[in-house]
């Protein structure tokens, strides 16, 4: 066999991702459509928005919590097998979500659907990465992004019209059909993988991570939602996940028994490397998510539907250069491409810093597409960069890692921007205006915009500095990935050389 036959991405690894996308597209909308809906569902299941938004963050805290088991899981039950349980566990979830018959149901449901939810994308990726081998594991990665990076963009657009023209339960049967025909084909297309018996699940470990990491995110969501770090409901959460993620470090360094996560990863620098570039984009990128969307509603009145559409620009831009971007990551290695990524993409999120409350249209979508540009070249990249450095075997171990450090850096930079954007709101805002009572920041009346309009500008756009400074920090361990990666193939040259002779 050629090598360009052994790269090329054959009818069985395309068959493969499609279905693999399928589910993650679910889970990923899912979670903007329910965002976009938390007044709507307050209003009509007569709960208060404090007691509400514990649908957003019950099934955030219900992702962190399970997805550090999926590793082992995949492992020992097979990762189509896992795959198949967790998407039928997450339309489970979907329709007695949509049956809900008060706040705290939903609630519940919500928490059973983040359960199932939290392991489709890494069990999806576990299978793409062993199905596609190290030389194509930059185009397949190009494949499964498009829905991490589109999701958030087309969430409220969909989640608006929904709520639009439908009753609220059908953010949640939306999934319905969409699971159904994932399952079907899942069953008939995924490929078969072997389970391993041979492991025993890192009990303490579990005990130690999941409880670490939930606590963490419910902290960070506390803070973006009562106004800050000095919140006792916030910081001690914060700090109790913070002692359990350092108590599970010293027992995974030290355990005799396989751990949960495995850390002996990190050893190697590309990884290392990789998985803090994955950290610091997945903040900036879910931070900036937050904050773009209140910037339409809040300071340029925007509803809804129509911030979803003026945000597509950026998902249009990253699903434009993925593909391009997989292929140049595995011709030439990550580290380039996600360098030549945030350097776009920390120079559109400065661009972000000009917007003003008359900022054309036309000028943000093209910065948000340069931005989306960027993403595209970044995030992804990142990651087929880490499995690169790794064994086969060792993927389902490192999907594991990767996923919870994404999803912690998003937690961290939702948190951080939304604390950000309150103390620049508060700082820009006479208190006496009556705006954002209770520290709220929605949509205002058209009269009351106006006359605010301009300070409200100056706060969003002092809040992007701060996903600019994220996206730069990103830029030092993309370098050392870089350097990394051209070392690595310096020693593959010289090693293969004398055997060519």
């Amino acid at each position: 066999m050629t090598q360009g036959s052994a790269d090329k991405l054959d009818r069985g690894i395309i068959v493969i991702a499609s279905v693999v996308v399928i589910g993650a597209i679910m889970s990923i909308l899912d979670t903007t459509i329910v965002n976009v809906g938390l007044a709507t569902l307050s209003r009509e299941l007569h709960a208060s928005l404090s007691t509400i938004q514990w649908v957003a963050t019950g099934y955030l805290v219900a992702l962190a919590t399970v997805i550090p088991m999926t590793g082992w899981a995949s492992e020992r039950f097979g990762a189509k097998r896992l795959w198949i349980a967790v998407v039928a566990m997450f339309v489970a979830g979907s329709v007695l979500s949509g049956l809900a018959w008060s706040a705290g149901s939903l609630i519940v449901f919500r928490v059973l659907q983040g359960l199932g939810g939290g392991m489709i994308m890494p069990a999806g990726m576990t299978i793409l990465a062993q199905a596609a081998g190290p030389q194509r594991i930059g185009r397949v990665m190009s494949v499964v992004g498009a829905p991490m990076l589109l999701g958030p963009i087309l969430g409220p657009v969909l989640g608006g019209l929904i709520l639009q023209h439908l009753s609220w339960r059908w953010i949640f049967y939306v999934n319905v059909p969409i699971g159904a025909l994932a399952l079907v084909l899942a069953v008939r297309l995924l490929p078969r993988s072997e389970p391993q018996h041979g492991e025993r699940l890192d009990v303490l470990g579990l005990t130690l991570l999941s409880p670490g990491l939930a606590g963490i995110v419910f902290g960070l969501s506390e803070t973006s939602s009562h106004g800050g770090i000095a919140y006792i409901g916030a910081w001690l959460p914060i700090a109790a996940g913070l002692c359990c993620v350092g108590a599970f470090i010293w027992h995974a360094l030290h355990t005799r028994v396989r751990p949960l996560l495995d850390l002996t990863l990190f050893r190697a620098p590309g990884f290392a490397a990789a998985a803090v570039t994955v950290l610091l984009i997945g903040a900036a990128l879910f931070g900036s998510l937050l904050v773009l969307p209140l910037y339409l509603q809040v300071d340029r009145g925007q509803s809804t539907l129509a911030t979803g559409l003026l945000l597509a620009p950026q998902g249009i831009g990253a699903a434009l250069v993925m593909p391009i971007s997989g292929r140049l990551t595995d011709r030439i290695g990550g580290g380039p491409v996600v360098l030549f990524g945030l350097i776009v993409m920390t120079a559109a999120t400065i661009g972000l810093t000009r917007f003003t409350a008359h900022t054309p249209y036309t000028a943000t979508s093209a910065i948000l597409f340069v931005r989306g540009i960027g993403l595209g070249c970044s995030m992804m990249p990142a990651m087929a960069a880490a499995y690169s450095t790794i064994a086969r075997q060792a993927v389902p171990r490192a999907t594991t890692a990767l996923n919870v450090l994404q999803r912690v850096g998003g937690s961290i930079g939702t948190a951080l921007l939304a604390v950000v954007l309150e103390q620049q709101i508060k700082a820009a805002i006479p208190a006496g205006s009556g705006a954002f009572a209770g520290g709220a920041v929605k949509p205002l009346p058209p009269g009351l915009r106006d006359q605010l309009a301009a300070p409200l500008a100056q706060a969003f756009t002092g809040t992007f500095w701060w996903a600019a400074a994220l996206t730069a920090a990103a830029l030092v361990p993309a370098a050392v990935l870089a350097v990394t990666v051209r070392t690595g193939a310096a020693a593959r040259s010289r090693t293969e050389a004398p055997q060519a002779a």
